[in-house]
């Protein structure tokens, strides 16, 4: 059967750069620090006292109270950016089928923050059990979709993907999938994250996972550099409206960019290790661009997963050289989690929306933090060090790889008749 090509007219995000789509990308042309010492806890005891947190977040200018006790932060996350991407789109929900509009999200984690809070609450007590009876449905990945769905009344397809890292990403090739399949008109999908808290802090930290830079906390996310010593963690999300390009012409809409395609893979190496010479890495691109139909030569961009760990930021490149060969040097490689920190579940869809807008702009975001070049790292490429830098995207891959080997690939283009 022939696809049908899937477009995307829509985008909202809330971030550690920004709480809106405009800011966080501005704030990546400048090359700004998202990290922060924590203020959701007191990490005073933490090896780890600094994340990339979202700033100036009152849920109380977003939804009334009663409405904010049902949600937990991420979900909070994903209603805010959902609403930006749906007033971007000007999709006119009396006019349109909302059978053929879904939702599609992803989150790794999801309800932490609920999770601990209602634990606490029944350790700290008598041994009664009293439990909040909006503690599952805060708590569950799914329900983030599910409360994006009822505000919008999108009757189609509705579910979380869940794969750690990768799952947002995941989440949009999914929602690339039903629309090419002609089960959905209108999908919007991302993802959103909020684990800084003790538990998610503490579990990552007692992994040797993320960065203990304390006292450089704004340089501490250093993809590639020689120094870097593991991730920043982050929260926030991002939501993107895809939608089939026959339904989005009709109504006239404003097109951003075409998807076109996306490829998965599995390691099946390691609980949290990438396999060392990149080959789910090398896979999942390869499946990308076949998925695409397109060659590595067509790809201007990547933005990789990046997350500035000793062996994962070497892996990637190993898999990048091995599918693009020499034109692995002629493209341009960027780590935005170098600002953002990483969001998790919620890091896919943050980044896919850096890609787009490299596209739409003509700018790729930088790699900041660089200070000692890594010996293992070939100097050939061309990794976007310290400053934004201007040239033609006609085709942006990005990369997410999550615990388990979970690997997913999205591809965006420009978009032409």
């Amino acid at each position: 059967m022939e696809f049908k090509r899937v477009v995307i007219t829509g985008i909202g995000a809330i971030t550690p750069l920004g709480n809106n789509v405009e800011e966080y990308w501005k704030n990546l042309m400048d090359g700004v620090s998202g990290s922060v010492p924590i203020t959701h806890f007191d990490a005073s005891k933490f090896k780890t006292r600094f994340a990339c947190e979202v700033k100036n977040f009152d849920p109380q200018e977003h939804f009334d109270r009663k409405e904010a006790r049902k949600l937990d932060r991420f979900a909070q996350f994903a209603m805010v950016a959902a609403e930006e991407a749906m007033q971007d789109s000007k999709l006119d929900l009396e006019a349109i089928d909302h059978d053929s509009a879904g939702v599609i999200w992803g989150s790794g984690i999801g309800g932490i923050n609920t999770f601990l809070e209602e634990v606490r609450n029944y350790v700290s007590g008598d041994g009664t059990p009293r439990y909040s009876p909006f503690f599952i449905p805060k708590m569950i990945s799914d329900i983030a979709s599910g409360h994006i769905s009822m505000k919008y009344n999108f009757r189609g397809p509705n579910f979380t993907t869940v794969s750690a890292c990768a799952s947002s990403t995941n989440a949009m090739i999914d929602a690339l999938n039903y629309i090419r399949l002609g089960k959905a008109s209108i999908i919007l999908t991302g993802g959103s994250e909020a684990s800084i808290n003790e538990a998610g802090m503490g579990g990552f930290i007692s992994m040797q996972a993320v960065s203990t830079r304390n006292d450089e906390y704004e340089t501490a996310s250093r993809p590639f550099c020689n120094t870097r010593d593991g991730f920043v963690m982050g929260e926030g999300g991002a939501a993107l409206i895809f939608e089939e390009l026959e339904h989005a012409k009709k109504r006239g809409a404003k097109i951003y960019a075409e998807v076109a395609g996306g490829g998965l893979s599995a390691d099946a190496h390691h609980l949290t290790a990438p396999h060392p010479e990149g080959l789910g890495a090398m896979n999942v691109m390869k499946n990308a661009l076949s998925d695409a139909n397109m060659q590595p030569e067509e790809i201007d961009y990547i933005n990789v997963h990046g997350t500035a760990t000793p062996l994962g930021d070497v892996a990637e490149l190993k898999g990048i050289k091995e599918v693009f060969g020499e034109h692995a040097y002629k493209l341009n490689v960027s780590s935005t989690k170098s600002m953002t920190g990483h969001l998790l579940g919620a890091a896919g869809a943050i980044e896919t929306l850096a890609a787009l807008c490299a596209v739409v702009n003509g700018v790729i975001p930088p790699t900041i933090n660089h200070h000692e070049t890594d010996p293992n790292i070939d100097p050939k490429f061309k990794l976007t060090f310290h400053n934004a830098e201007k040239r033609e995207v006609k085709a942006a891959l990005s990369n997410t790889f999550g615990f388990g080997g979970h690997n997913a690939s999205v591809i965006v283009k420009k978009y032409s008749e």
